[in-house]
């Protein structure tokens, strides 16, 4: 028994649970991914549903504490409460352990301790990560792994420190330390959640929005794209995959700006008390919080709705893969914008920085898009029919739990049960993805042993 164990051991973090209760075969990596995020969301939520979890000592419903337990671990911050008013310290750091764990992945911290301990990583984790990581191969994961861990502490701590050394003089030495951690983790892993009543108060405050943006961008480009510009000074070059990312997340970002300021400039519910600075800083800070990250420093419900279609377009684009953001993603837009220009031009392939794009990763942005499409479409559909509300509003909300990004105009406080039960499972859909959800419930491919005849359907 002792030598069956040893070897379970070193099989890796799904050793014992292979040979005992589930048949190899069947943990293939996006169940595995998928069954990760249940196990953390049922963790939170039985941790926040305790009366300890509370500021009012009282136990929290549950449907309330299953969905404050998704969107943390979603990484979303759509919530029903008041974070900082109606949670407890303790509920506030499982929030933050919540977060956190879901902002880099569950199996990421999992090697992270697995290392720490001195395991090694099995090829069944390796596979795992990879399809976590949205790697093509396997080859360096684990040290790709160890990096994620280093920028996100480098990154997390300096947010902190800078946040802490800011508000000195709004409060006293150790909350200003505890709040600079919460909101240092909460902004890089595009969570949402904060506990200061509102980031409007900062609407004008450079240094803050400054940090916070700095934080949400390396939070919505991803591990691979940050691994790739601390690499650059030695090997001058960087992937295909991060030059999309950062050309596109430019693109995105100051485009948004740009319309947000046109949109909003002559609102005197949004802009009419600022300055031109603070429209600018407000323009600039809405724009990049739509990659994923769901703080607002100026009323969201009482923008144009010029503004907030806007809004719903870029938060179904998302951020970029391997991110703590959601969303079709940022590189998914970018080959079916791709796809669609070689189309008018009459070319056979589709081009990006003078590479051509394979087929397959065609026809997966094509996928992947019309599936979220679908999710929108069928999500809003049922919030019509179970929410009392304006069509822009539900829609809004619906795009907004999948795109994991947090912004609501309103209605998220004043659902029902049925509408957060479909929030709930948008905000899951959006952080584990839907070819990853599609992949882990199909039943094991097999090959046709023959092709079928080519046919031909007149298109356009």
């Amino acid at each position: 028994m002792r030598e069956t164990l040893r070897l379970d051991r070193r099989k890796g973090l799904h050793g014992v649970l292979s040979n005992r209760f589930v048949k190899p075969h069947y943990l293939t990596p996006p169940r595995v991914l998928t069954a990760g995020f249940f196990l953390l969301i049922a963790i939170g939520t039985a941790l926040l549903s305790l009366p300890i979890a509370s500021a009012s000592g009282e136990k929290i419903k549950f449907l309330d504490a299953l969905f404050t337990a998704t969107s943390a671990t979603c990484v979303t911050g759509l919530t029903i409460m008041d974070t900082g008013a109606d949670y407890s310290r303790f509920g506030q750091i499982v929030l933050l352990g919540l977060f956190q764990l879901g902002g880099v992945g569950f199996m990421t911290a999992a090697t992270w301790f697995a290392l720490a301990l001195g395991r090694k990583i099995s090829l069944r984790d390796r596979l795992v990560l990879k399809e976590a990581l949205n790697q093509s191969e396997m080859s360096g994961i684990v040290q790709l792994v160890i990096r994620i861990f280093l920028f996100s502490v480098a990154i997390e701590g300096l947010g902190a420190i800078m946040l802490a050394w800011t508000w000195m003089d709004r409060m006293t030495f150790g909350d200003a330390v505890y709040n600079g951690i919460f909101h240092a983790v909460s902004i890089f892993n595009n969570a949402g959640f904060e506990l200061l009543g509102g980031w409007s108060q900062f609407v004008d405050d450079p240094a803050v929005n400054l940090i916070s943006m700095t934080l949400i961008f390396f939070g919505s480009i991803g591990f691979i794209v940050m691994a790739d510009l601390i690499r650059w000074p030695e090997k001058r070059k960087i992937s295909l995959h991060s030059k999309v990312v950062l050309w596109a997340s430019f693109i995105l970002t100051v485009g948004g700006a740009i319309l947000f300021f046109i949109f909003e400039y002559t609102n005197p519910r949004t802009f009419g008390a600022l300055s031109l600075d603070g429209k600018l800083w407000a323009s600039a800070f809405q724009s990049f919080s739509l990659r994923s990250a769901g703080l607002n420093t100026v009323p969201i419900a009482d923008l144009r709705q010029a503004t907030q279609l806007l809004m719903v377009i870029l938060m179904f684009i998302g951020a970029a893969p391997g991110s703590t953001g959601g969303g079709i993603k940022i590189t998914t837009f970018v080959v079916l914008l791709a796809g669609i220009q070689a189309i008018i031009r009459g070319r056979e392939d589709a081009v990006i920085f003078r590479h051509r794009i394979a087929s397959r990763e065609l026809y997966r942005a094509i996928t992947v898009t019309l599936m979220g499409v679908i999710v929108i479409v069928a999500a809003t559909m049922i919030l019509t029919t179970v929410e009392d509300g304006p069509f822009l509003v539900l829609l809004f909300e619906a795009v907004s739990a999948f795109g994991t990004v947090g912004f609501s105009l309103g209605a998220t406080l004043e659902l029902s049960d049925p509408g957060k039960g479909v929030i709930i499972v948008l905000m899951f859909m959006g952080r584990l993805g839907l070819l990853t959800l599609a992949f882990a419930f199909r039943s094991k491919p097999k090959k046709e042993p023959f092709r079928h005849p080519e046919g031909q359907i007149i298109i356009g």
